[in-house]
């Protein structure tokens, strides 16, 4: 099945891409996204524990199924003042 997969900040930058579609077994959940990148790009190991996840624009837990057409969105602890 096809999830869209949006990152940002420094999962763009880890990634080299802001959005793609990208093909999941069937059953996956939201942390298997972030599993995948990590077997893409070792770095992202060291921020598995900060990241989040947001499935649809609602913020998930990692083990949240997905489905078909489902946009997953990684995001990065965020700051500001």
């Amino acid at each position: 099945m096809q999830i869209k997969l949006k990152l940002f900040s420094i999962a763009k930058d880890l990634a080299g891409f802001d959005e793609k579609v990208v093909e999941v077994s069937q059953g996956s959940v939201a942390e298997d996204v972030l599993e995948s990148l990590i077997r893409s790009n070792a770095k992202f190991v060291d921020w598995k524990k900060s990241l989040r996840y947001a499935v649809n624009l609602e913020y998930v837990h990692g083990d949240f199924r997905l489905k078909d057409g489902d946009e997953v969105a990684v995001i990065p602890p965020v700051s500001g003042g």
